[in-house]
């Protein structure tokens, strides 16, 4: 196994997460490939790949200041998503080999040479993607809690301090009258939320006039600070996503069932 920084030459393959042989993948569009490109260019993001004893490219993960983050704190560096390819389409099943803990060993290693006093994470506390018992079993302790999602971090420095999720809002865009107002905030970062903005905003579009369809830039954290909130896609205020991304199909009944009460 060999831990590299992400050269130009694998951004799209990055930007994929590793899954150039997923229509769904591709469906996320290009938001984020702009963050990435945006991020390593201003605000200090750092990626690497794991490759396997082949050369193959199984596991990634991305990092950077959490100054620049969706998350609250200072003098920490934060981990936005690590990710081993664990399909049996593509490239394979890359799990269980110890790439996800050499990725993060290396993040590690680079943030302090950095000089951050932690590392922050975030992940859920059901026993799905982005596991918080997987970072605590690699010294990671909780930090703040926010529905499923949950922050966890590693000190670097007996002065560090704990990171915090911004605090939710309940406001909203002024709703325009007699319209489905649909409301997208997106910070580009993931595919998985890219993946649903793209289908709501292609299922809005297909109402006409019916339908007000907004963005809500989130890629800045003073954005995220305000709303308190980085991505999700609401219809009349409901949020859509709960779990895995809702299909098109799905997005597009639940407004059709708003546009019928009109």
């Amino acid at each position: 196994m060999k831990i590299i920084d992400l050269p130009d030459d694998k951004k799209e393959l990055f930007c994929l997460c590793l899954e150039d042989w997923s229509a769904e993948a591709r469906e996320s569009g290009p938001k984020r490939r702009q963050w990435l490109d945006r991020c390593q260019a201003r605000c200090g993001l750092r990626a690497k790949l794991a490759l396997d004893d082949n050369g193959v490219e199984g596991g990634m993960i991305q990092y950077g200041p959490i100054e620049h983050s969706c998350v609250d704190g200072t003098g920490l560096h934060f981990v936005y998503c690590i990710h081993v390819h664990g399909h049996r389409q593509g490239r394979g099943d890359f799990r269980k080999h110890g790439m996800g803990k050499a990725l993060l060993a290396a993040a590690e290693e680079d943030a302090r040479q950095l000089g951050a006093k932690g590392m922050a994470a975030w992940g859920v506390w059901l026993p799905f993607w982005m596991k918080t018992s997987w970072f605590k079993k690699h010294g990671y302790r909780a930090a703040d809690r926010q529905g499923i999602a949950q922050l966890v971090w590693k000190p670097f420095a007996d002065d560090a301090q704990p990171p915090r999720w911004f605090p939710k809002v309940s406001r909203l865009p002024e709703p325009v009258p007699g319209k489905v107002n649909v409301t997208a905030f997106s910070s580009g970062w993931c595919l998985a939320s890219n993946l649903v903005y793209e289908r709501a905003k292609r299922a809005a579009a297909e109402f006409g006039d019916q339908v007000v369809f907004r963005e809500i830039d989130t890629s800045e954290r003073s954005a995220v600070a305000d709303w308190g909130v980085s991505d999700a896609v609401l219809v009349d205020g409901k949020n859509l996503q709960k779990g895995p991304p809702p299909s098109y199909k799905s997005i597009h009944k639940a407004i059709a069932k708003r546009v019928a009460r009109l």
